[in-house]
């Protein structure tokens, strides 16, 4: 059993061993992982919470063809609303990413990490009355490994070869070994479902702390206490409300006037006028999630490689971090990992502005007319302006750009993942893994870029069952140059979260698992009076 100890600040972390060697030695050694959820929470809890209270939010993120289904989720407002009516089998670590039980108490793996073995609780209940059992357990991932579903988690399933229950367990053999498997479970489609979900998908009946009262697709939904839930670490207010607000503007009038309490996407732009309001804090958080522009490399004319890199040289990283994120970032180099991943590639080369190079790989591309980028604030706060900047630096090397801006509501329906060339952001992912099968394994739902190369697809799944770090981490160099220099990505900034909160408001947990404290914003924060 993985022992741990407590840190002066609170934190409780494994004892005598850092995050990589925790993540390898549970996997390849076959340890369980059986300790509480409220792991990482020690700094956040050093005041006593408090109970009460009706917490409201002013999301970006929502549209009014969002589905409850989880399988469909994308957007930050589905993002936060699934998290507090469900549970998935794993939790993250906020500070190092390392797994943390939830549904699966412990689990242990086999020697080469292909078949593992999940300890359920059965001591928690849906919000219905009827028990969990690991039969709905294995409802749930069936459904989401069934290519019917179009989930978005479809792309990390397909690793698992069988799924079943052996003496009450819940035992899933791979294809082949995977040292990362408990972190892939906390992916936010994989919520829990009775039954599975199979036959109402749609149907918010989980295990979560709070129980959906009121939904409307796009502008609202509410929530209710769980007075059954399993948890006391979570779930401190009475009831959460959800308000979808797509415009900044109105998020900040909204928390400044004390209408709401808790807003998220605040643009850089706008953070010294919320510095100036009284009782508001600025909550900065450093993460896995990026901005960035994606061309269809099975689409002309991004079909040509030449063209794809004459714009990734078009394009100045700099002057959007200053001027569009304010500072609040770093700087991308075209591939999806930076170094709040485990393993992640060293001695790459920074990618810079630079106008000549970019001439030079659009002659040769051979095309000579103008570019159509989709964009729209709600792909990031300021992708216009970024668009406008992408527009204005690529005439500098004879390239063309027409910016088109389409609407904020069905953005993520209409244009990403549907147009060939658009504005778009992704949050984190808990491992490589994660990230590399979710948009860039040639099989996944949601590959963007159409990034389909049969190598890397073999290098993915090579470094996902190799236990020899050193030699893992040189795979994920391989396959970073290889999405750097020959896909379709376009990644000029990784950004820091940035919220803002009444003063009231206390317990933020800062998570490097994804922005809105990793989804867990409402079941987190407590009222101060």
């Amino acid at each position: 059993m993985t022992e741990f100890k407590k840190r002066p600040d609170g934190l409780i972390v494994p004892a005598g061993i850092n995050r990589r060697g925790f993540l390898a030695g549970t996997a390849a050694l076959g340890l369980a992982a059986g300790i509480g959820s409220s792991i990482g929470l020690g700094e956040a809890r050093a005041q006593e919470p408090k109970r009460g209270g009706h917490l409201k939010l002013g999301l970006d993120g929502g549209a009014t063809t969002d589905s409850l289904d989880p399988a469909t989720y994308s957007g930050s407002v589905s993002f936060v609303i699934g998290h507090l009516w469900g549970d998935t089998l794993v939790e993250s670590h906020p500070e190092t990413g390392a797994p943390l039980p939830a549904i699966a108490s412990s689990w242990e793996s086999s020697a080469d990490a292909s078949v593992w073995t999940f300890k359920i609780r059965y001591d928690i209940a849906f919000h219905d009355g009827k028990k969990l059992t690991v039969a709905d357990v294995i409802a749930t991932l069936k459904r989401h490994s069934d290519e019917g579903s179009k989930s978005g988690a479809l792309g990390l399933m397909r690793s698992v070869k069988t799924i079943e229950e052996k003496a009450g367990d819940l035992v899933l053999t791979l294809m082949e070994g995977n040292a990362d498997l408990p972190l892939l479970l906390t992916d936010y489609h994989l919520i829990i479902q009775p039954g599975g979900g199979v036959d109402n998908p749609a149907s918010p009946i989980g295990t979560g702390p709070y129980k959906l009262a009121s939904y409307e697709a796009g502008i609202r939904a509410t929530f209710e206490k769980n007075t059954a839930d399993w948890r006391s670490d979570r779930g401190y207010v009475d009831s959460v409300e959800i308000i979808v607000m797509n415009d900044n503007t109105a998020r900040i009038a909204a928390l400044s006037s004390g209408q709401v309490h808790f807003i998220n996407g605040v643009d850089p732009k706008t953070v010294p006028l919320l510095k100036r309001a009284p009782r508001v804090e600025i909550l900065q958080t450093s993460g896995k999630g990026f901005y960035s522009f994606l061309m269809h490399c099975d689409t002309a004319p991004f079909d040509n490689n030449d063209l794809r890199l004459a714009l990734k040289y078009a394009i100045d990283r700099q002057a959007i971090l200053d001027r569009v994120l304010g500072g609040y970032g770093t700087l991308g180099n075209d591939y999806p990992v930076n170094e709040n991943y485990a393993l992640a590639p060293e001695g790459i080369e920074q990618r810079a502005y630079d106008p000549d190079k970019a001439a030079f790989h659009y002659k040769k591309s051979g095309h000579d007319r103008p570019i159509l980028l989709r964009t729209s604030d709600a792909a990031f706060p300021g992708a216009v302006d970024a668009s406008v900047l992408f527009q204005e630096s690529a005439r500098k090397a004879g390239i063309e750009i027409e910016v088109r801006r389409e609407p904020e509501d069905g953005y993520w329906t209409n244009v990403w993942n549907v147009q060939p060339f658009c504005a778009s952001y992704w949050g984190g992912r808990p491992t490589q893994d994660s990230r590399y099968s979710t948009s860039y394994l040639s099989s996944a739902e949601w590959n963007d870029t159409r990034f389909k190369r049969e190598d890397f697809d073999k290098l993915l799944l090579q470094a996902r069952s190799e236990l020899d770090e050193a030699k893992r981490k040189e795979l994920y160099h391989t396959m970073a140059l290889m999405v750097r220099d020959e896909g379709g990505l376009i990644l000029p900034v990784f950004n820091d979260y940035v919220n803002a909160a009444s003063a009231s408001l206390k317990g933020f947990v800062h998570d490097i698992g994804n922005d809105l404290s990793n989804g867990y914003v409402g079941s987190r924060v407590w009222f101060d009076s």
